[in-house]
Order: C-alpha cells, then sequence, then structure tokens
C-alpha cells in the first residue's frame, strides 16, 4: 500500500482511537465509510456508541452486500426484508428484540441522511420504522445482600463459603471493589464514575455525616447537563484507601519506569473554586491550556496530571495495574471477570458449558449476575424501597400528609428520578423499576408488625427485598441463589 507509518498516516487521515474501520469482502477498505467515521455527525459520538453503531451497521452491509446491491442504493423493501429477517424470520436462531432494532434503525438512519439517500429507505423518526415492542431488556437488579456475594467470590477470591481461597491474588482487589461500591451507592454511570479526577471524590458531608455530595462533569453525563450526586461516606473512604494504598504503589512503579514520559500529558498548574471551576494546564510544548472542569470530556481527562513529590501524578481516579489510566469501557472486563468467577465457584462444570443466555432458569439462579449499569439500577430499586419506608413506617404518614410531603418534596419516584438524573420520572418508573411498578409497596412495607408500640420499627431491609425477589421477576437474592445452589 506505500504507507511506511501507520500510526502517522491514521493520524493524518483523522481517525481516532476507538474510531471503527469498515473492511470489503475483497478485503479492502470501504473509502466512503471511512468518510462516514470522520464526519461531524458521527466523530463527535461517545467511543461506546460508536462501536455499538459500527457493529449494527456492519450485518447491514453485509445484507446488502449478499444481494449484491450497494448501500447507498438501498430501498425501503431491502430494509423492510432486512428487519424482517433480524426481528421475525422463524429461520433466524438470534432474532433481536425491539429495542435493539430501533437502535439498529437508529445507526441506519444516521447512515443514510449522512450519505444523502433518497428517499432514507429507514428513518427512525417514522412511526412505521419503530418496533412496538421496544422494552428495555438489559435492566439488572441485585439486592444489597447479593453484591455482596458477587464482590465476595468475583471480586475477593472468596469460596462458596465465604473464605480467602488458597492462591488468591488480585494486585487491583480494592480498586475494584471501591469501584463496584462507588456506583452502587451513588447510582452513577459507567462513564460518570469511572471518569472522575482524584479531586472530585466527595469530601462536603451533608448535614447528619451519613453521604457527601459532589458533582459529575457535564461532559460525561449523557444528558451533557452537570448534576449533583450523592455517595455514602463508607464507599468515599474505601475510594481514599484505595488512592493511598493500591494507586499509590501503581503511580510510584510507573514512574520508577518512566511511563509517564511517553504520554500527552498536560500538567495541572491551577483549579480554580467557584460554582464553574476551570482547569488550566501547561502541554509538553510549553503550550498554555484552559477550560471549564465540568466541559472537560474523559479522553482530556485521562492526560491530566498533576506535580507531585516523586515527579508528574494522573488526576485520573482509577488506575491500571501498571498506573495507567483505566478508560470507562475497560470495567466490562473487570465484571465479566468477576461473573466467571461466580460461574466458576457456584456452578457444575456441566453447567458452565452452557452460555448464560442458553441456561435454564434454575441454572441462571445460581450465580449471580452483574453488569455496572446494574449497580444504577440495584441503587434506584434500593432507594426507592427505603424511601417508602421512612415515609409509611417510620413518620407514620397518613395518605393526606403524604400527599402535603409529596407537595412539597416530591414522591418516591420523583426523588429517585432526581437521584439518578432522568429528565422525566415515567423513565425512572418504566425502565430501571419496571418489576415493582406494579405492586403496592405502601401495603408490603405495612404488614411489617412494630416490634415496640411506642416506637415503630420498619421491617428489616433484607427481608423486603427478600419477598420483592420472590414476587417479581428480575431481581436477583441471595437466598434464592444460595438455596438453588444446595
Amino acid at each position: 500500500m506505500g504507507v511506511q507509518d501507520l500510526p502517522a498516516e491514521v493520524a493524518r487521515i483523522g481517525l481516532r482511537p476507538g474510531d471503527p474501520v469498515f473492511v470489503a469482502p475483497d478485503g479492502t477498505v470501504e473509502r466512503t465509510l471511512l468518510d462516514f467515521v470522520r464526519s461531524v455527525e458521527f466523530r463527535d459520538l461517545e467511543r461506546e456508541t460508536k462501536r455499538n453503531y459500527a457493529t449494527d451497521i456492519r450485518p447491514l452491509l453485509t445484507f446488502l452486500s449478499s444481494r449484491e446491491v450497494p448501500w447507498r442504493q438501498a430501498t425501503r423493501q431491502d430494509l423492510a426484508d432486512y428487519r424482517h429477517w433480524r426481528c421475525r424470520a422463524p429461520q433466524n436462531p438470534r432474532r433481536i428484540s425491539g429495542t435493539k432494532w430501533n437502535r439498529e434503525a437508529a445507526a441506519f438512519t444516521k447512515l443514510f441522511r449522512w450519505a444523502k439517500v433518497s428517499p432514507l429507505p429507514v428513518d427512525i423518526g417514522r412511526h412505521e420504522d419503530r418496533a412496538a415492542d421496544s422494552v428495555s431488556s438489559r435492566v439488572l437488579w441485585l439486592t444489597p445482600r447479593t453484591w455482596g456475594l458477587w464482590s465476595d467470590i468475583g471480586l475477593r477470591g472468596h469460596s462458596r463459603t465465604g473464605v480467602p481461597v488458597p492462591g488468591w491474588e488480585s494486585r487491583t482487589e480494592l480498586r475494584n471493589t471501591s469501584f463496584v461500591q462507588l456506583l452502587l451507592s451513588s447510582g452513577l454511570r459507567r462513564q460518570e464514575g469511572g471518569s472522575l479526577l482524584t479531586f472530585e471524590l466527595p469530601s462536603q458531608r451533608l448535614r447528619f455525616g451519613r453521604y457527601c455530595h459532589g458533582r459529575v462533569a457535564a461532559a460525561v453525563t449523557r444528558s451533557k447537563q452537570s448534576r449533583v450526586f450523592y455517595v455514602s461516606v463508607d464507599a468515599v473512604g474505601q475510594a481514599e484507601a484505595y488512592v493511598e494504598s493500591e494507586r499509590a504503589w501503581a503511580v510510584q512503579r510507573a514512574q520508577a519506569e518512566g511511563r509517564y514520559e511517553r504520554l500527552p500529558m498536560m500538567l495541572v498548574s491551577k483549579v480554580s473554586r467557584g460554582l464553574r471551576p476551570k482547569v488550566e494546564w501547561v502541554d509538553r510544548n510549553g503550550v498554555v491550556g484552559e477550560r471549564e472542569l465540568s466541559r472537560l470530556g474523559w479522553r482530556e481527562r485521562q492526560w491530566l496530571f498533576l506535580e507531585g513529590p516523586d515527579g508528574p501524578e494522573p488526576t485520573w481516579l482509577w488506575l491500571t495495574e501498571q498506573g495507567l489510566p483505566m478508560a470507562p469501557d475497560r470495567w466490562n472486563g473487570v465484571f465479566r471477570a468477576a461473573n466467571l468467577r461466580c460461574d466458576d465457584v457456584l456452578l457444575t462444570a456441566e453447567e458452565r458449558e452452557v452460555k448464560r443466555d442458553f441456561r435454564l432458569a434454575e441454572v441462571r439462579g445460581k450465580s449471580p449476575y452483574a453488569t455496572p449499569h446494574a449497580a444504577r439500577h440495584s441503587m434506584a430499586l434500593y432507594m426507592l424501597i427505603l424511601l417508602n419506608q421512612l415515609m409509611e413506617t417510620r413518620y407514620g404518614l397518613s395518605a393526606a400528609d403524604r400527599r402535603d410531603f409529596a407537595m412539597l418534596f416530591g414522591d418516591p419516584w420523583w426523588l429517585v428520578k432526581t437521584l439518578l438524573g432522568h429528565a422525566d420520572v415515567e423513565v425512572t418508573k418504566r425502565h430501571y423499576l419496571a418489576p415493582v411498578a406494579h405492586l403496592q409497596l405502601e401495603s408490603i412495607l405495612a404488614s411489617a408488625e412494630p416490634a415496640d408500640e411506642e416506637e415503630p420499627q420498619a421491617e428489616d431491609l433484607d427481608g423486603v427485598f427478600t419477598r420483592l425477589a420472590r414476587e417479581s421477576e428480575g431481581i436477583q437474592d441471595v437466598d434464592a441463589i444460595l438455596e438453588a445452589s444446595r
């Protein structure tokens, strides 16, 4: 091809890390799609969105190629046939859900609009091109005790009996458990929690000292709007312990081995205070830069450094074992490894041979399964139950009192919506808490007998979660797991 320096050539044409490259069946790079990847419409998407769109577009290109139809000449009939195969054809053993189709249709619409294909063969804005059965299928809930079991086995290397396995060694155990506790306590998304800087760890406690509050940067949120988040003091303390031990050792090793000398470092010289703090830095070429902290995306944040006693240190909170910034999407691998370890400990060899999606329900119920977003789902469920309990049991509110409380402060649904940063409470109800939306939590919690008439006691939360797990689909509880594994 005449290319002597591939990295330089890739940089020259404007490709970025994580950008997809589409290769035709004859092995050549599809130049038109390369232009699409470098276009304004595509290049500013989040890295995960780019990956999703690319993996959605590729099967369509393969389908059209099999029909010898250039993708720019695709018709509505071609897309209708493709949709039928993807979603409904009995001959397809891997049919997709309505939710998945809507995501694919959004990717196709972006591609065809960029290419100015007219008429559009598919348009996510058209009612007939959207799936009516679109329901979030990736929502996962784990009860607090189940998260404990998953962390002990998957992240700490414990056995089925709860004791450390001889020979277990994880040099990033504290980092991993700290990250999980942070997400569970705060409800932050993977990218939001994974992009925190060391000086963004919350330090200001609320009135009674059990929670701290911080602010998540607008650039790393889905809505691109900054918001306040709350995290327990215990979770913050665990993250601080990680900073002072595992992280400090990783930084020292990286400094000693000169790893930071090869990075595009931006040395921070000043972080202003106030409602909109700004960061000032100097790069390796001596160029001074400045930007509002909330507007720094995760890619820029990776290369912010502070001058430490032994040299420059990353401000990025979560580091790899080599002391380098850990990209947010790499947390998927940590969770995947923990899930596999839970399978190894809690399932038989025969049960492990079958992939999780094809396992029988009773087999899936033997081993907890978690994702970074499941921590957000679980936090929402926990807060909903806790807030209902506070209103119904501890405060002893009558129906009229509860209406007045809701008018002043909002009902539990609204409060959970605020914690998650949703714009619409219906999103919270429909996608995050659907299994319990139909339950009368008031009657569930009211059924608890008070231990003392003078001071009513709330039902134990573990008991509430156990009951909800039995009555609702999709909630993983440790009692069911241990019972299934006996």
